[in-house]
């Protein structure tokens, strides 16, 4: 097991290329399995989780490569429908095959989902959401076992937004018998990303808002170009507020500002200077971070996967912030990791409010999850003297070579062993 060490205090100024997004190639690369052919995905991050996806695939009779960010998968001779609890332990999103088994082979058989400790995250509306469509599932032994009727498609409304939940239900709905109406739907980009790539293939998906109709078709054709993965708009927001911190000038490219703009919002309200392109965003802080209010919402409002970074930047703001948090309100783990660095932050039900200090202190610290490893990550770059984040694998999951990065723009940072 590895840990991170930082001497931080050091302003940074430089050039970071965004990766592409983790949130949107594992439903990509879990959409291979709906129709067995020959894919091309390129802009793929090489991050642990789509390791960790690739090899759920590979498990279900799948093959591939994986080089220089682009998969090639076959994923014909596909014939299992039963995920292993070794594999989908570690990861939430390997949920997403669930849908696709479906579509496939109209049965599938999973664990109940793993990943981060951010609070209760239950995949009712996967199940509601399976049964209104013409699925039956069955919990046996810490399996969720779903099969299809022989009349599939109809109409679901979303109780509460849910990514995953709309991503599997457009996997299950492709090749239904009928059409296929969602509506409230979670509108992230990465959904759109992969309703084009379905698209590409042939499905007949169309979006209004967070209505998704879906229209049946008898199947796909073979790809005629690769797909691309969109830029990460997370890992984009984690260097737009690390670019917060005092002295601090990055320009992020290979990035989409079009899905930031509560984020800039935010950024701009603090006080630093954004310059946007299509597709890059320059990020120069203020001398002094203005405190501010802010609630988290599903997209196109603040998004709860830069909570934890926000938080960071403002432990340092002039005056008293406040962050609700209304996705997932148990996610404050990272609170008790802050004070070790001085910050000072009350915690009630699902907000927090910080005081802001003149700085902080190295520490040595536990990363929790995947977004609050991130917000370690800045305070400790932020803070004077040494700092040590441990549990970093939580950091791989989710950011293609972070400290590499981090070191092209002056970072003193590095990786050693436990």
């Amino acid at each position: 097991m590895e840990k991170i060490i930082i001497e931080g205090g050091k302003a940074l100024e430089g050039t970071v290329k965004t990766s592409g997004s983790k949130n949107s190639a594992l439903p990509i690369l879990a959409a291979t399995i709906v129709s067995g052919n020959k894919y091309q995905i390129e802009n793929v991050p090489e991050i642990s989780d789509v390791f960790t996806m690739l090899k759920l695939l590979e498990t279900l009779g799948a093959e591939y490569s994986f080089k220089d960010n682009v998969v090639l998968i076959d994923t014909e001779k596909i014939t299992k429908h039963e995920a292993p609890y070794e594999l989908v332990k570690t990861m939430r999103a390997s949920v997403l095959i669930w849908g696709s088994l479906l579509s496939r082979l109209g049965k599938a058989k999973i664990s109940f989902p793993g990943g981060c400790a951010i609070g209760d995250r239950p995949v009712d509306q996967h199940l509601n959401g399976f049964h209104a469509l013409g699925y039956q599932t069955k919990i046996n032994s810490g399996y969720l076992e779903s099969v299809s009727s022989k009349n599939t498609g109809g109409d679901f409304s979303f109780e509460i937004k849910s990514v995953t939940g709309t991503e599997n239900l457009i996997l299950c709905s492709v090749f239904a018998k009928t059409k296929t109406m969602l509506s409230n739907c979670a509108m992230e980009p990465e959904i759109d990303d992969l309703i084009n790539f379905l698209n590409s293939l042939g499905a007949k998906i169309t979006r209004r808002g967070g209505n998704i109709t879906i229209s049946p078709v008898s199947g796909f054709y073979k790809q005629k170009s690769p797909h691309i993965v969109i830029p990460d708009r997370i890992e984009a927001g984690t260097f737009l507020f690390l670019g917060c911190i005092p002295g601090n000038k990055i320009d992020i490219t290979n990035c989409t500002p079009e899905d930031l703009k509560e984020t800039i919002k935010i950024v701009k309200k603090m006080g630093a200077k954004i310059e946007t392109s299509k597709t890059g965003i320059k990020v120069t802080s203020a001398s002094r971070i203005q405190p501010l209010e802010v609630e988290t919402n599903p997209h196109p409002l603040f998004p709860t996967d830069l909570q934890a970074q926000l938080m960071a930047v403002l432990t340092l703001a002039d005056g008293k912030s406040t962050i609700v948090e209304n996705v997932f309100p148990n996610r404050f783990i990272h609170i008790a990791e802050l004070r070790k660095l001085g910050a000072k932050i009350n915690l009630s039900a699902n907000k927090a409010e910080i005081t802001g200090v003149n700085g902080l202190i190295g520490a040595n610290m536990q990363a929790s999850d995947l977004r609050a490893s991130s917000c370690l990550l800045i305070s400790a770059l932020s803070a004077k003297g040494k700092s040590e984040v441990h549990r970093i694998y939580h950091l791989d999951r989710g950011y293609e070579s972070i400290n590499n990065k981090l070191k092209i723009i002056g970072a003193n940072i590095w990786r050693t062993k436990e």
